[in-house]
């Protein structure tokens, strides 16, 4: 058992965090404010963890408790706490950044304000780099009242799609799009736009159809169902169209070929369940166990230890599952599609993700 009565910490100065960030041993910053306060403004990496449900996610954010912690408060008074209640559940490297996010911002370090920063940008320099092919609202209005009308595929999670959305839109999660996209458009001339609330979903939504490989014209909306209202377009709410619970949906082998060549374009490495067991039992290393199927696949039944991180949201919202950078990921589908795809971009992300 730990010693939680003598001080179990080290504080860290801004300057030998900002190093540790671009060192290449994995490190977990957690930012224990509560999310008003994160999305106010806070270190690029940082993850957000308040403090109200630091015992609740630690477990799954921080799998391994001999990975390098910093914890970042308000300047409070609160992460030592924190890093005593870590203490208690053995995690032995705990750090407290020295001043917390204002003695960050002091020291002349950038604050981001908003949420899945990492995530966003990546999305943005996505589309730099692809060029990926974009409607604005307009335009799209104008291809629905033309000869050759376009499926609109909506690439958030079911909850979010039904707080509205494009008017004969379907819901896909970005995560679902290559796995199910042949029950949806079966006709490869039909054009295809992919949306989100707002950009980096439509962005990787549609790069991801292209990368794929389909033959369908496919395009990004820019701004996604934001932009739609704000061009004084009708919003549909409490929608209910969406993917087709089919295990086998059209397409699969074709489907399962394409991923293999995006595996190979990408450099996704596959391991066997050995290894994996071997990466769990490595304490030197953090690995985390992902299965990037449906929730309601998840709920079914998932191989012991994994969390659901479903691939979409995994790629768009990579810090609400994984909280520790430069560890490894094993992806996990019962498809090989799915698990393929989210890794092809995670490794662009530079994460070290693998499928199982």
């Amino acid at each position: 058992m730990p010693d939680i009565l003598a001080t179990p910490y080290t504080l860290l100065d801004p300057a030998a965090l900002k190093g540790w960030l671009h060192d290449q041993e994995e490190i977990a910053l957690f930012d224990i404010r509560e999310h008003g306060q994160y999305g106010e403004g806070h270190p690029f990496y940082a993850v957000p963890l308040p403090y109200s449900r630091l015992e609740l996610d630690i477990g799954r954010l921080a799998p391994n408790p001999s990975a390098r912690i910093v914890l970042a408060d308000d300047g409070d008074g609160v992460a030592p706490r924190a890093a005593q209640a870590l203490a208690a559940l053995g995690y032995t490297r705990l750090f407290v950044l020295d001043g917390g996010v204002p003695g960050w911002h002091a020291a002349g370090y950038a604050l981001f304000a908003g949420v899945n920063v990492p995530s966003k940008t990546f999305g943005e320099l996505a589309e730099h780099h692809y060029g990926t092919p974009r409607v604005s609202a307009a335009e799209l209005a104008a291809m629905q009242a033309g000869e050759q009308a376009p499926v609109v595929l909506d690439g958030r999670p079911v909850a979010e799609f039904r707080k509205m959305n494009i008017p004969g839109a379907i819901c896909c999660p970005n995560g679902e799009l290559a796995y199910r996209l042949r029950d949806l458009v079966p006709d490869p001339a039909t054009p295809i736009v992919i949306n989100c609330a707002g950009r980096t979903r439509s962005i990787i939504g549609a790069q991801t159809l292209i990368n794929f490989g389909v033959p369908n014209p496919v395009y990004a909306l820019e701004n996604g169902t934001q932009g739609w209202y704000l061009n004084d377009f009708r919003l549909e709410h409490g929608g209910t169209r969406r993917y087709p619970d089919n295990a086998a949906p059209r397409g699969l082998d074709a489907g399962r070929a394409a991923a293999q060549a995006m595996a190979q374009r990408f450099s996704v490495p596959r391991i066997d369940v050995a290894e994996a067991r071997a990466w769990l039992d490595d304490r030197s290393r953090t690995t985390f166990l992902c299965d990037v199927r449906t929730p309601e696949e998840y709920a079914a039944g998932s191989v012991p230890g994994a969390q659901n991180t479903p691939g979409g949201q995994l790629i768009q919202a990579t810090d609400q599952y994984v909280g520790v950078r430069r560890a490894r990921l094993v992806l996990i589908d019962a498809d090989g599609v799915r698990a393929t795809v989210a890794a092809s971009w995670l490794r662009q992300m530079g994460h070290d993700a693998v499928v199982l």
